[in-house]
């Protein structure tokens, strides 16, 4: 592939824009030795937006993420913009660009490197081999649903409102997006609700079990309450190949699942948008470490979550499944070697900074291409 694509990179706040810089050195070793051509726009979003435009994300950062071909998004989150209303927090740039590019599938892998088995928490005979896929849910539900606010009641007390609302489009859709990943993993679908106690889950149960019985019957469907879920994911993770679920329950089942592995510096995640007429998908990749003020500014942040994402970016928005693969297995490679950050080190092996890291998968990049 030869043409040039379109590239928008937001490195957001805290350690986004240092794990950003790694992936940079990967992209200057792809576009001299694998022909990889982009035009890379590169804006401030989060409070790093904020502290030069007065908002979290501007609408010509907007208009071009929906030109660009994909979206490399660091980190959003700022203590020192606590004050600020709800509608100006950093985080309201990552909500913004979901919205408006329509980006309602998460993609977000859980898959545990063998020379990181003793990082996990769980007994690495549970947790070797993991290689899990959660699908979540990123434009509807309770993060959106109407209507939602805070009021105070008659009485002087108030009440905080959220509303779960999903509609046979939205789950279809997303179901979809899950039943096409299974085909080229190990074809398993678990669909994950509260069918049990909510309307909302009871339709997402129908809606997903009449698509699989009218286009998906070559897959294996299952069907799991969230809570037991959440269970099954610490007691028994590697029954899971591909995992569907709403915004809420999806966002806390990744983040559990993310622990699986041992670190959050770890995984990287794909946000995908409907295919359009043109064969153009609007997509954003981002780590889900978040921004880490604590750390940053150190050096010690792990960009291989960041390195990941941008692998995602080549495989489901550049079509560079060989490029992808290889920063993988670069990736891999490394570990195996011994090399760690603060977050996934442990006895024996040897503790080095962003920038070593980053250095150390374009110096095995090389080694696998000679």
């Amino acid at each position: 592939m030869t043409d040039t694509r379109k590239l928008l990179v937001l490195p957001g706040d805290g350690i986004g824009p240092e794990v950003m810089r790694e992936v940079a050195k990967v992209v200057t070793w792809l576009t001299a030795h694998r022909g990889l051509k982009l035009d890379i726009a590169e804006e401030l979003v989060g409070g790093a937006s904020l502290a030069e435009h007065g908002v979290p994300i501007r609408d010509e950062v907007i208009a071009l993420a929906k030109e660009a071909d994909a979206v490399l998004f660091g980190s959003v989150g700022d203590p020192a913009w606590s004050h600020v209303g709800f509608d100006k927090r950093p985080e309201v740039a990552i909500l913004r660009l979901r919205q408006e590019l329509e980006l309602f599938a998460n993609l977000r892998p859980a898959k545990v490197f063998d020379a990181l088995l003793d990082a996990s928490t769980l007994k690495p005979d549970v947790v070797r081999g993991l290689d899990i896929m959660i699908v979540r849910e990123t434009v509807g539900g309770i993060y959106f649903g109407e209507p939602r606010g805070i009021e105070t009641l008659p009485d002087g007390s108030r009440r905080g409102v959220n509303t779960e609302v999903y509609t046979t489009a939205e789950i279809e859709r997303v179901a979809r997006v899950a039943f096409d990943l299974a085909r080229v993993r190990d074809n398993r679908v678990c669909s994950v609700e509260k069918c049990n106690v909510m309307e909302s889950g009871l339709l997402w149960k129908q809606v997903v079990t009449d698509l699989h019985a009218r286009h998906y019957a070559d897959v294996e469907l299952s069907h799991m309450l969230a809570d037991n879920c959440a269970m099954q994911l610490v007691r028994n993770p590697r029954q899971f190949d591909v995992l569907v679920t709403g915004n809420l329950f999806g966002d806390l089942l990744s983040d559990l699942a993310s622990m699986l592995t041992g670190s959050l510096g770890m995984l990287p995640s794909a946000t995908l948008g409907a295919v359009q007429e043109s064969g153009k998908r609007h997509a954003l990749y981002e780590p889900i470490h978040g921004s880490a003020p604590d750390i940053a500014g150190q050096g010690i942040a792990n960009p291989l979550a960041q390195i990941l994402s941008f692998a995602m970016l080549l495989r489901y928005s550049f079509g560079r499944e060989e490029d992808a693969v290889l920063i993988e297995t670069a990736v891999s490679n490394v570990l195996a070697s011994g090399f760690r950050t603060a977050d996934i080190m442990s006895e024996g092996m040897a503790r080095v900074s962003t920038a070593v890291m980053g250095d150390a998968v374009v110096q095995e990049l090389r080694k696998l291409t000679d």
